[in-house]
């Protein structure tokens, strides 16, 4: 039997099956708050106010990141029209992306069958897959790192020619631009860091000659430099705020409150290699040695691959800044040492990686039986239960396809290899999205999106809606609207700074204009926190119920 590789109407018809199938399940839940709610309004409000220099959240000035993501979401609103899966279209576009050119890239600097391996690992690891499909900005970007990787790869490589060479590293440079306007200094920083270590590690200081360092950073400046400067003529305050409190303060303070255990991102690498976590020690030891035929001074392709993925780990496990999405960009590294470990690697440590996966399918149906007692909140118990077929659906999946995927590697030869990888590949993205589409109806509670209805039908155009002590971060996209904050600052306490008359400080200020409202006949409604609005009826504040959930309350002056 022909090599799965080399059959090209398979290859591209599994790419294709993948791209669609991504793409679809871009819209199959609501957005969740707080990151996808946040990051689908700052680009709404773009969008319909045509300032694409100040980000905003909810009206107010937001500087906490760059706007490369908010551009693409309000660009997609502006082809596509306003709704979820618009809002995760640039994210979905960096997950299969990353999926083409890491295998585009393992297969130039290594060979096809690798290159094929790498595709599917990346585009079956539970961690990448799920983040692709999360409008966050960590997938995008980790789909700029991933090009940045790719470039210098394709740029260093054995037998790459002086134009090759030169045309990778200025995307490679153009990439690390894209990356600083997806998240800050981090895009030019972990880059830059990497090349450090492995320089050291290899003592090739030539590699630094064929960067192209002056024209490179000509490019790195043409396409980061603009928004830079344009923000800050139009904010000066923005800056400071951007460089020092959101870079410096975030990596070395405690006053963001993401502290986590120093092991933490080890933990999520783990469980986001899943399918390929039985392979992952070793393919973390082949990348440290020396391939076979290469002499010293040689560009070792596989030990760059492990130092950008421990750098990234090491470098945001020092930091007391600590959210799962940070690791993300390490998963396409990863994904060709895996291949590498794949097409070399002895049939035990498949067997053993295939027995892993079945294991995580047993867990998986352990874990159904429990699921009810996740409910947190009075009303969660019936979410759960609906959540429980589509877990046990995955643990099915995982089962069967690491029996199926052990029963390959010992009754198959060659293309027991290839059959193996492809049906771990497809139990990985069966598995994830599986979980992902079955959480839709826990998502659809925290973003209130049940009692859109009710709100909608008390709104009109000059209502004057309040959130107090509170801020829903999905609402205001839903609604198409922003909000007066009461007694709420958090993550808009820059902003604030800036323009405190979009808020109201006090309680007593919003019910005093909350009565006048009221006695005039003018319609307010309000998000009220639920000891807020115990409190208020204490007070005997005229406030009548519109809606209620097991999260939020929904109240009218009339």
């Amino acid at each position: 039997m022909t090599d799965l590789y080399k059959q090209r109407p398979f290859v591209w018809s599994l790419f294709a099956a993948f791209a669609l199938i991504s793409l679809y399940m871009l819209g199959v839940r609501t957005l969740v708050p707080p990151d996808e709610g946040r990051y689908a309004e700052m680009a709404r409000e773009m969008f319909t106010s045509g300032d694409w220099i100040t980000t905003r959240l909810n009206g107010i000035k937001y500087f906490e990141k760059p706007p490369l993501q908010t551009w693409m979401n309000a660009l997609s609103f502006a082809v596509f029209g306003l709704g979820d899966w618009q809002a995760r279209l640039w994210t979905g576009l960096c997950g299969i992306g990353g999926v083409l050119f890491t295998a585009y890239t393992a297969g130039r600097v290594f060979n096809q069958r690798i290159g094929l391996y790498a595709g599917l690992v990346l585009g079956s690891s539970f961690y990448w897959i799920a983040c692709s499909q999360i409008d966050s900005l960590d997938m995008g970007l980790s789909g700029m790192m991933t090009i940045v990787l790719c470039a210098l790869l394709l740029a260093q490589r054995d037998g790459a020619s002086a134009l090759e060479n030169r045309r990778s590293m200025l995307l490679c440079w153009a990439a690390m631009a894209l990356s600083v306007l997806s998240k800050g200094l981090i895009g030019l920083m972990l880059p830059g860091g990497i090349l450090v270590a492995y320089t050291i590690v290899t003592l090739q200081w030539r590699l630094w000659t064929r960067l192209h360092l002056v024209k490179g950073l000509l490019l790195f400046l043409v396409v980061a430099a603009p928004w830079f400067i344009a923000v800050a003529v139009n904010n000066p305050e923005q800056p400071a705020f951007f460089f020092i409190h959101e870079h410096w303060d975030r990596f070395f303070k405690t006053e963001h409150h993401r502290e986590q255990v120093w092991y933490v991102f080890f933990v999520l690498t783990a469980v986001g290699m899943v399918p390929w976590l039985g392979m992952l020690a070793h393919s973390l030891l082949l990348g440290a040695r020396r391939a076979p035929g290469v002499a010293a001074h040689a560009f070792r392709p596989r030990l760059m691959l492990l130092v950008w993925a421990v750098f990234i780990i090491l470098f945001f496990t020092k930091s007391n800044s600590k959210l799962p999405g940070y690791i993300l960009p390490v998963f396409p590294a990863l994904a060709m040492l895996v291949a590498l470990q794949l097409d070399a690697g002895s049939r035990a440590v498949r067997v053993a990686g295939a027995a892993l996966m079945a294991l995580v399918g047993v867990a998986l149906l352990a874990t159904v039986p429990f699921m009810p007692g996740m409910a947190g909140r009075a009303g969660e118990l019936a979410l759960y239960q609906a959540y429980q077929p589509w877990v046990l659906a995955a643990g099915v999946v995982a089962v069967v396809a690491g029996v199926l995927a052990i029963v390959s590697v010992r009754t198959l030869a060659q293309t027991g290899r290839d059959l193996f990888v492809v049906l771990l590949a497809v139990a990985g993205f069966a598995t994830t999205n599986l979980m992902m589409a079955g959480f839709e109806p826990i998502g659809r509670a925290r973003a209130g999106a049940d009692l859109l209805p009710a709100i909608q039908a008390e709104l009109t155009a000059d209502t004057t809606l309040y959130s107090v002590g509170t801020y829903e971060q999905s609402m205001t996209f839903y609604l198409r609207r922003t909000v007066t904050l009461v007694d709420y600052t958090d993550e808009f306490s820059f902003g604030l700074q800036q323009q405190p008359q979009l808020a109201i400080p006090k309680v007593e200020e919003f019910v005093a204009r909350w009565r006048s409202d009221a006695a005039a006949g003018r319609r307010n409604l309000a998000f009220i926190r639920e000891d807020i609005y115990a409190a208020l009826l204490a007070q005997g504040v005229p406030m009548r119920l519109v809606a209620r959930d097991a999260r939020r309350i929904v109240v009218s002056n009339r």
